[in-house]
Parts: C-alpha cells; sequence; structure tokens
C-alpha cells in the first residue's frame, strides 16, 4: 500500500512496529516526520494501535523506486518527503542516470552496501526546489545535477550542496544526466590517471556501453588521441565508429591482440581503459607499447584477472585503477574538476553524450535488464518528469 495521509515522527520509538505493514525497516521509519493526522492515515501505516502521544503533522509525497530485498523486481512507493538539513539541498528530479553499479547495488554485490529498503540511483539532474538554511552555492529554481551513492531514482532526492553542479545553458536535462559517472570516469581515467597526450593510441574496451562512448568522445574530441574500439558485435563496433573512433575490433570473431598488433604496425597501444576484465584484460595488456599505461574501470565480463608482473617490467608500462566515487572522499577537488570539466565540454560541444534508451519510472526494472541483457548501448537514463 501506498503512504498517503500519515506517518509518525522521530519522537516514536515505537514506529518500526508500523513497517512491517508498508514493507519499510526501522531506518526508512525514522526518517517519516511532519505528516498529517487521520485515521485513515494510521491505518494505512499499522498506526492505529500504537499510543496516542505520536505528534502528526502535514507532509507532502513523492514517489520513489524501492529495493526491498536483494535480487527481487524493484518496486514504486509514495514516500513522505522529509525535513532538510542546514546544509542540503531538495531537487525535483528530471533524469537519472542508469549505472551497472546500481544493478550490482540491488543484488548486494556492490562494495559499498546498502541497509534494506533503500532508492537506488547514483546520478540524476533537475531542479532546485528547496534549500536549507546554510545552503549558499544554489537557490531554488536552479538547474542541476548531482551525484549521491543512492537516491536518485525518484521524484526528489535530498543532497549536500557541494554535490551539486550547476548546468550550463545549452545542455539539457537528458544530456546533463548522462555526464556524471560515464564521462567523469572517462575524464579521470584517461587524462588525470593515464596522462594520455595528443597523438597517443588509446585502446577503448567494451566500447559502446556508456562509459566506452564517453572515452571514446574524451579521448577523441578532448585529448586528441586516436581511439581503437574494442566491442562484442559489428553493430557496437560501428557506433563507437559514429562516435570518433578511428579503427574497431569485434572481439568475438577474432584475437584483440592480432588484431591491435595489425592497427599499429606492431607498436602497440599507448594507453587501454578497459572496463571487461578478464581474457579481454589480458589481450589488452600484451597489446601495450612501450611505457603504455593500462587502466581498469570495471569488470563486465564478471571475471576479475590477474596482473603477470613480469609483463610489467618487461615493457616498462604501468597498471592502473580509477574508482571514481572514491574520489569524493579522498580527493574531492579532482571529483568535482572532472564534473565541471565535462559539463563544460558538453556546453561547447566538444563531447556529446549518447543516451541509447530512455525509461519511464514504473520501468525501471525493464531499464536494469536492459543493462544487464548487454542490449544497450550508451547511456540508459529514466525519466522522471
Amino acid at each position: 500500500p501506498e503512504a498517503s495521509a500519515g506517518c509518525p515522527t522521530r519522537r516514536s520509538m515505537t514506529a518500526p512496529l508500523a513497517g512491517l505493514r508498508w514493507g519499510l525497516g526501522p531506518g526508512w521509519l525514522l526518517r517519516l516526520q511532519h505528516c498529517r493526522s487521520s485515521a485513515s492515515g494510521k491505518e494505512l501505516l499499522g498506526l492505529s494501535s500504537l499510543n496516542n502521544d505520536i505528534e502528526l503533522q502535514p507532509c507532502r509525497n513523492y514517489q520513489a523506486v524501492l529495493c526491498t530485498e536483494l535480487t527481487k523486481p524493484l518496486i514504486i512507493r509514495n514516500l513522505p518527503s522529509p525535513p532538510l538539513q542546514p546544509h542540503e539541498v531538495r531537487v525535483g528530479v528530471r533524469y537519472c542516470g542508469v549505472n551497472f553499479a546500481d544493478i550490482l547495488a540491488c543484488k548486494g554485490l556492490y562494495q559499498e552496501k546498502h541497509c534494506l529498503p533503500f532508492t537506488p540511483g547514483m546520478e540524476f539532474s533537475g531542479m532546485v526546489m528547496e534549500t536549507g538554511a546554510n545552503v549558499s552555492t544554489v537557490q531554488e529554481g536552479d538547474r542541476v545535477i548531482g551525484v549521491t551513492g543512492t537516491s536518485a531514482m525518484a521524484e526528489e532526492c535530498i543532497t549536500d550542496q557541494k554535490m551539486l553542479w550547476p548546468i550550463p545553458e545549452g545542455v539539457s536535462y537528458e544530456e546533463a544526466a548522462a555526464l556524471p559517472v560515464s564521462y567523469g570516469t572517462a575524464i579521470l581515467a584517461l587524462d588525470h590517471r593515464a596522462r594520455t597526450q595528443p597523438g597517443e593510441t588509446v585502446l577503448v574496451t567494451a566500447a559502446a556501453g556508456a562509459t566506452g562512448l564517453a572515452a571514446i568522445d574524451v579521448a577523441a574530441n578532448v585529448l586528441k588521441a586516436k581511439v581503437i574500439a574494442a566491442a562484442g558485435s559489428d553493430h557496437k563496433c560501428n557506433l563507437a565508429l559514429q562516435k570518433g573512433a578511428a579503427h574497431s575490433v569485434n572481439y568475438t570473431q577474432g584475437s584483440l591482440k592480432e588484431e591491435v598488433k595489425k592497427l599499429t604496425d606492431n607498436k602497440g597501444v599507448n594507453v587501454v581503459l578497459d572496463a571487461v576484465g578478464g581474457d579481454i584484460f589480458k589481450a589488452a595488456l600484451h597489446s601495450l607499447a612501450w611505457e603504455g599505461r593500462i587502466v581498469v574501470v570495471g569488470f563486465a565480463g564478471g571475471t576479475i584477472p590477474s596482473v603477470p608482473a613480469n609483463l610489467l617490467l618487461l615493457k616498462n608500462v604501468s597498471a592502473l585503477g580509477v574508482f571514481w566515487g572514491r574520489y569524493r572522499e579522498e580527493d574531492f577537488p579532482v571529483f568535482s574538476s572532472s564534473l565541471s570539466s565535462a559539463l563544460w565540454y558538453c556546453q561547447e560541444r566538444r563531447i556529446q553524450p549518447h543516451v541509447g534508451a530512455v525509461f519511464k519510472l514504473e520501468e525501471v526494472n525493464e531499464a536494469f535488464s536492459r543493462v544487464t541483457q548487454r542490449k544497450s548501448t550508451g547511456k540508459v537514463v529514466i525519466s522522471i518528469k
């Protein structure tokens, strides 16, 4: 059932019992505040048997995706809007991106574990609805993108003011929602970590995925590198070529290592951005030129490979990693710069995010399936309004 009439305040320590009627745990119920007192509302949340001293006040509701049980289909529920803390901002979400990390989180397989129930979603675009008392960086009506560990797949999202960036003129909400994770990762991997130089050759695996196409876009159109795109079908290879890759390799039809040798006159590539892992990672590692750099950004193939250290020694190559979200805690200026750069490049039309599919909020399970079944190209986004 949807909660639309009433909910307990933090003063009620017996409120977790009511959550059994709604499928919510104590963590969520402790956040439900300022709700209207009514007999029907109490009955809806199972509050009719609780003490009469529970303080109930008016509240507004919003729709959100909920993961209530790992590996099970997601559901849509009405949730009460919680009040803002002084440093927080309430954003009316227009679009949110779908990431493989969201899917892993809903299976309990992501490195960051979330208490059930939770709303997935790491990135969003939208308009500022309300600001806390101490907020000075944005104001009501501003168009923004935001990054959060969870909670983006909803009509509203509350986040700290420092996790919002203004959307420049000329950049749509849909484009903006496709930027944070994919382009933030690509910029950090290719520029900050690999120090890619103009004229170098970059090999991108999983080239038709969201991060893959972003990496091609950044490498070819911003860093002025020559790109070899590697993907698992001719269709995906052709899309990568349209995005700016100079060459493509379908690694389901031959040896990636041998094809790269042919395309580089046996010299190899200077930089690899790998999101696949397994045997593809090994082939890409063997494809590096002298003092080449391979950057690991994920393991979409499901297998985490080992790095043969003798190869690092023989060619003086480097194996690097990029966990983009970790920069938020460890080096926020670098994290923030990757997003500011992506927005600026998009405004200047030096990059152009590829949105492969748009789903409605109630189609979130179909959106997840599109990604897990590898039917998607570029970014899959969910349209909220």
